[in-house]
């Protein structure tokens, strides 16, 4: 008995584990942080090595899907008669310029001291489906039948890869998004496949090969750009007037804007209270109120201004645009960049403006990190809400029900370094939004005037910052914003 429990133990000292990552330099990331607890590892031509663990990775997809060879009708075969093409089921094919890395990686996965696998692919649909078409195509006929978990990882930092080392997922957890993933992927070929030679052979009824393409995604968005296109081509431009007025007080003089108390919204969206459609209406107010005696009455009433919500993808895209010009893609690459290469964001494809309830203490942590991290801009606001306990649980920033797969887009408890312009100006946006929805909102005073003369109504509106709140945070910046979003008029008549 007592050899028999001695060989049992040599043995389970051969069993691994086989991570395997998305993208090379996450395999790298993940060795980095292994090391310290699990020991050194080997590098190896397509892997990493040590006594627990195998690390290597994909480079994105290995592994597309395809019908059976039956299915695939060829170009002279492109008519309604062949349609619709439903497969029973989908055969997978290795993507040709990734074959070396997928052999890899399979030979690796069949290893017989592999009894485990780790999906590390990114946490996401698409991360999923990477990893269950490199282990289909892995098993062939025959499954793998190893155990598979999943690391879900919404930030790079080697704390943030232990964490959710210790916090694997089940794979029974993950089959929803699976099923979710291997969907999209067949309904992109369904409708793809289908819609293209539909339409292909539509074009080319009278002769010739007219080739288009349609697509689950691309199609829909065309669509919407050439909808938007005929609006605009369509849209017949038209003068209205304003009437700008000067009015004498005892404190000087004071602008106004003459407006319609009855004014009520229809149809036509281009109508408002302050605009008249024809010149001679407008020059008979003038002409009619010039020189005359006028009442007013006045209202002031405190406002107040919360900060915008954290970011998702689609909000700093916009964002990162309308500050700095960049582009949707560009945005998308910074952002990856500072999750991945620097581990200073967050995943960044991410729906969610949200956090989780039970991340408050991490919020603190991350705060505590901003008062010290050397950016002149950034200490000291971190250290005001650090002073006043402006970081507490809100609905309005942590709430489990509108987090997703991901939450949204904040710092990590990293401090960047050699960050490029254009990664440290998106850096820093991020930052701000995070900063600034922790803080108070925005105290303003404000001041509506109504100025009548000879029944005709003018308005002022006055606006005073009385305290600065999250705004604080951006300075100088804030004012200009509030400057850009007046409305500029195109004709006026002044008093």
């Amino acid at each position: 008995m007592h050899v028999c429990a001695h060989v049992r133990a040599r043995e389970s000292d051969y069993m691994k584990t086989l991570i395997i990552a998305e993208k090379p330099s996450v395999a790298q990331d993940i060795v980095r942080a292994l090391t310290p607890v699990a020991g050194k590892f080997e590098k190896e031509a397509e892997h990493f090595e040590n006594e627990k663990y195998l690390v290597s990775s994909a480079v994105g997809h290995l592994v597309e899907i395809q019908a059976p060879e039956e299915f695939d009708v060829k170009r002279g075969k492109w008519s309604f008669a062949n349609l619709p093409v439903i497969p029973p089921h989908f055969d997978l094919k290795p993507v040709d310029k990734t074959k070396t890395r997928l052999h890899a990686v399979v030979k690796l996965a069949k290893r017989k001291d592999v009894t485990h696998l780790i999906n590390a692919c990114d946490a996401g649909r698409e991360g999923e489906l990477i990893f269950r078409l490199i282990e289909q195509y892995a098993g062939g006929a025959k499954p793998l039948d190893k155990p598979v978990k999943r690391l879900w990882l919404q930030s790079m930092t080697p704390q943030a890869i232990r964490d959710g080392f210790d916090s694997l997922r089940t794979d029974k957890d993950m089959q929803p998004l699976a099923d979710a993933a291997r969907s999209r992927s067949e309904a992109d070929w369904l409708v793809g496949i289908n819609g293209t030679r539909a339409m292909t052979a539509f074009n080319s009824r009278d002769g010739g090969f007219f080739l288009t393409t349609v697509g689950r995604v691309q199609t829909p968005t065309l669509a919407v750009v050439v909808e938007r296109e005929e609006q605009i081509r369509k849209h017949i431009s038209r003068d209205y007037w304003e009437i700008h007025a000067s009015f004498l007080a005892e404190a000087g003089e004071y602008p106004a804007k003459w407006f319609d108390p009855k004014f009520k919204k229809g149809e036509d969206a281009d109508h408002r209270a302050d605009r008249l459609w024809d010149e001679k209406s407008a020059r008979a107010i003038v002409e009619a109120v010039k020189g005359k005696a006028a009442s007013v009455t006045e209202e002031s009433k405190p406002s107040t201004q919360a900060s915008p919500g954290l970011f998702d993808l689609t909000s700093l895209q916009r964002e990162a645009n309308g500050k700095f010009g960049f582009s949707a893609k560009t945005t998308l690459q910074l952002a990856q960049s500072l999750y991945e290469r620097h581990k200073a964001l967050t995943y960044p494809r991410t729906d969610s403006r949200y956090l989780p309830e039970d991340y408050v203490p991490v919020v603190k942590k991350t705060f505590e990190m901003l008062a010290d991290c050397g950016h002149k801009h950034l200490e000291p606001h971190a250290a005001v809400a650090l002073n006043n306990n402006y970081i507490k649980p809100s609905k309005r920033i942590f709430d489990n029900a509108k987090v997703s797969d991901h939450f949204a887009i904040i710092p990590t408890l990293q401090s960047p370094s050699g960050l490029s312009e254009a990664e440290f100006k998106l850096y820093t946006l991020v930052v701000r939004r995070f900063m600034a929805v922790f803080y108070p909102s925005a105290e303003y005073q404000v001041t509506t005037r109504i100025t009548t003369a000879l029944n005709h109504n003018f308005k002022s509106e006055g606006k005073v910052l009385v305290k600065p709140g999250w705004l604080a945070i951006y300075g100088k910046e804030a004012d200009d914003e509030v400057e850009k979003k007046r409305e500029k008029t195109p004709k006026s008549l002044l008093l």
